[in-house]
Formats: structure tokens, C-alpha cells, sequence
């Protein structure tokens, strides 16, 4: 006597559940990444043009009214600035930073940082906020 069985395994299933996790990762992580791209550091960034959006930098440079220098958020002296920013972009295949000047940063305090991206051969783009 041949028993037949009545409850087969259906092998196929559905996408949907997966397309709406894939859904759920992709507004998660492009929420998190505009968010980890801000500086805790507080400068008025000085006002421009038309200007392009471009590819974030490793590596950013802030300096305050008073002349105090930060490398990524950390508070580093004006000796010091040079030594840090060659050896954390020494290994990096974009050796490029950004710098954050406040808009009533010395001209002399932005010039130093410049200096230091020439005579290194490294490329600077400079933060600024786009005009409404």
C-alpha cells in the first residue's frame, strides 16, 4: 500500500520581506552617513556662490577666531599640525583635507594650514556654506 503525503513543502518564497529590510538598511545608512560627516567643532563658515558638492576628505582641519587648531575634533598645537596631518594621510591614496575656518579666522592662521598642503603636495578644499 503506497501512502501518499499531503502536506508538501512549498520551496519557493517571497522576496518581499527581504526587498523590505534592503529597504529599511538603505534609508538607515544614508540617514547615518549625512550625519557622520558633521564637525563638532563650532565655526561660522564663511558664506559662497554657486559651489559644488564634492567628495568628502579624510581628514579635516578646524581653526577658531583665536587661532586654536583642530585635526578631526581634536585640539592639536600650531607645532604639532604638520607632523599629524603627514602621518594620517602619509598611507591614504586621497591625499586631500578639508579646512574649516571660521569666517572671522586670521588670514594668517588659514595661510599656515595652506602652506603646509603645498610644501607637502597635498590637496585643500576649503568649507564654506552655500548661499540661499
Amino acid at each position: 500500500m503506497k501512502i501518499q503525503r499531503r502536506n508538501k513543502a512549498n520551496p519557493e518564497f517571497s522576496l518581499a520581506a527581504m526587498t523590505d529590510v534592503i529597504l529599511l538598511m538603505l534609508i538607515f545608512f544614508m540617514i547615518t552617513s549625512s550625519a557622520a560627516n558633521q564637525s563638532a567643532i563650532d565655526v561660522k563658515l564663511p558664506k559662497a556662490g554657486a559651489v559644488e558638492d564634492n567628495i568628502p576628505n579624510p581628514l579635516t582641519v578646524s581653526i577658531k577666531p583665536d587661532g586654536s587648531y583642530f585635526v578631526d575634533d581634536t585640539p592639536v598645537t600650531r607645532e604639532q599640525l604638520e607632523p599629524l596631518i603627514v602621518s594620517k594621510l602619509t598611507d591614504q591614496t586621497n591625499r586631500s583635507f578639508t579646512i574649516r575656518a571660521d569666517e572671522n579666522t586670521m588670514h594668517k592662521d588659514v595661510v599656515f594650514v595652506m602652506e603646509i598642503a603645498e610644501k607637502n603636495k597635498f590637496n585643500i578644499a576649503i568649507a564654506t556654506v552655500k548661499v540661499k
